[in-house]
């Protein structure tokens, strides 16, 4: 091989390498789901950690119907989620099987939300049912789901956390 070819070869695998590495930073992280520190399958201790860093004051109750189910509430406070936002917790034997947010939002705060997940997951088409536009990422037997809708004139979105497999379990052991 002459000494050009071998600096073309050198230069073609360098190049090569460089895409390759950009390509590995651009993917999105395949890691579990998770919102501003909120994820499905956490215990509620942790939320309740998370929460008090928030600036909330999380409120459960045992559901009557099911003592195993324990309903939770807080409005938490952060300038990563633009504001404040409404949380509410389902959780199964203390893990959270669904995690929801929501708040008001202003166009740039839906942005930030939307680009925040697209930047971690990877994009997804937005779909749209009536008035209800929703995204959605699914990982390892959990989901995440951004969704937003005009209310009276405002914009108002959420995004949910669901652990399909605590689900799972309970409905197994429930239907006992």
């Amino acid at each position: 091989m002459t000494s050009r070819a071998r600096t073309l070869a050198l230069v073609l695998m360098t190049a090569t390498a460089a895409v390759a590495v950009g390509a590995r930073a651009a993917t999105p992280d395949p890691g579990p789901l998770e919102f501003h520190g909120f994820r499905p399958g956490a215990s509620l201790g942790e939320l309740e950690t998370l929460v008090r860093s928030l600036d909330g004051r999380l409120r459960c109750d045992r559901a009557k119907s099911d003592r195993r189910i324990t309903e939770c509430r807080a409005v938490v406070n952060s300038p990563e989620l633009g504001g404040s936002a409404n949380l509410w917790i389902s959780a199964v034997d203390s893990v959270a099987s669904v995690i929801t947010l929501s708040s008001g939002v202003g166009s740039d705060r839906l942005d930030r939300w939307r680009q925040t997940l697209e930047r971690r997951y990877g994009r997804v088409d937005a779909r749209v049912q009536g008035s209800q536009w929703m995204m959605q990422w699914v990982r390892r037997g959990r989901m995440l789901r951004l969704t937003w809708r005009a209310e009276r004139g405002a914009k108002v979105a959420s995004v949910s956390l669901i652990d399909g497999r605590v689900l799972d379990a309970w409905g197994k052991r429930r239907s006992r």
